[in-house]
């Protein structure tokens, strides 16, 4: 009874209503795209002058976008695939977000989903692997024009499935006769081009983009955009922006992270009924975002990199110091056996190591050892609360 009674308090405060600190609390969600992205016009141009000649009809060049997190390369591909949708009948581009979990696992739902985006009834499972590439081809066929796939996080894909995806995509081109497959890649991890199959690169031919970090000024203008849509006025106390904007430079200027600072302490705020949100929200935030980033980036990656975290961890906990990637791909050829997982090579393990090092989940760093050489720094270290939400995730994959 008690329970119940909770319950009431909570939802009927809400439902009573009052003053609302949100307007429109998804603009400040990952997913709220603006009408402008403002502090990347030059990355805007250039992915633009790449992929113009599909008004022509003429076939244009693969592009992977490099950066941090939250530099814009997710929000800038959109904006500009979706604007020249708009402006060419033969153009169709297809986003897919390739650690969604059960959207680009295996091959098959990578091109289920595709063919779903373009109007086709897949089963989810059932047909053979080379029916399910043929129904994506046919249909690409018969739309005809230009079909630019915007594959976020592609790195992922490629450690899930295998750069033969790729390949096999890039391949394509020679047999379609009215119509033509260009990517968008996106990564985190600026060497991923590195690691894959020479094979595979040749095929590629693709065009680089480098998006730099946001400065605080900039940060600070990215949240001005976005609270004037997301708050009621007057509901944001002096500092508040500003200390968000500071706190995500220090971090490799991520516009996500300041975003996330804004809206948790924004929310932090509405559940105490506090009309306004200040500064002393925005501390609270940061150390709830602290805990549950470390621990849910862990918890979303595949098993494969979940397997070098846990070799880093152990060797970490034996007091290994100046661990080196030798040291790490022993540990994690251990770890895949116990765990019955097929090791990948010493190259794929090392990218993975990158990834984990982009994402901030571990320290990675080279030591000169003067006339003896460089030697890399490999280190686990997360706040006690967060190791320990970590560790018990590796444990119940059995990996630790």
């Amino acid at each position: 009874m008690q329970f119940q009674q909770t319950l009431r308090d909570i939802f009927g405060g809400y439902a009573e209503g009052g003053v609302s600190i949100f307007l429109d609390r998804n603009a400040l969600s990952h997913d709220f795209i603006p009408d402008n992205a403002i502090h990347r016009d030059t990355e805007i141009r250039q992915l633009a002058n790449i992929i113009a000649p599909a008004l022509r009809g003429a076939k244009i060049s693969n592009v992977f976008l490099y950066g941090k997190t939250g530099t814009g390369k997710t929000l800038v591909a959109r904006q500009v695939t979706s604007e020249l949708e708009r402006q060419a009948r033969n153009v169709k581009a297809l986003y897919i977000n390739c650690k969604m979990k059960k959207v680009s696992d295996t091959e098959y739902r990578l091109f289920a989903e595709l063919s779903r985006m373009m109007g086709k009834d897949v089963p989810p499972t059932g047909l053979p692997t080379d029916h399910i590439y043929k129904i994506f081809y046919n249909t690409i066929e018969e739309l005809g024009g230009t079909v630019i796939l915007v594959l976020d996080e592609i790195d992922v894909l490629v450690n899930k499935i295998g750069d033969e995806i790729l390949y096999n995509l890039t391949r394509a081109n020679q047999y379609l006769e009215n119509s033509r497959i260009s990517i968008i890649g996106i990564s985190n991890n600026i060497t991923f081009i590195e690691t894959l199959d020479p094979r595979v690169k040749s095929t590629l031919s693709e065009e680089e983009m480098i998006f730099p970090p946001y400065n605080a000024t900039q940060l600070k203008d990215i949240l001005q955009q976005r609270a004037k849509a997301a708050f009621s006025p007057g509901t944001l106390g002096p500092g508040v922006i500003e200390k968000c904007a500071a706190l995500a430079a220090q971090e490799h200027g991520d516009a996500r992270k300041a975003l996330d600072l804004l809206r948790v302490a924004s929310e932090m705020a509405e559940r105490k009924k506090e009309p306004r949100v200040m500064v002393a929200h925005v501390d609270m935030a940061e150390d709830k975002i602290d805990l549950d980033r470390a621990y849910e980036m862990v918890r979303a990656q595949p098993k494969q990199s979940q397997a070098v975290l846990a070799a880093i961890i152990r060797l970490s906990d034996a007091g290994h110091k100046n661990t080196r990637t030798g040291d790490i791909f022993s540990m994690y050829e251990t770890i895949c056996t116990k765990a019955s997982l097929k090791p990948l090579t010493q190259r794929r393990v090392s990218g993975l190591i990158a990834e984990l090092d982009s994402m901030g989940i571990i320290n990675s760093k080279v030591i000169s050892k003067g006339r003896y050489g460089r030697t890399r720094e490999i280190s686990f270290k997360q706040s006690p609360d967060a190791e320990r939400k970590i560790k018990l995730t590796l444990k119940e994959n059995y990996l630790l």
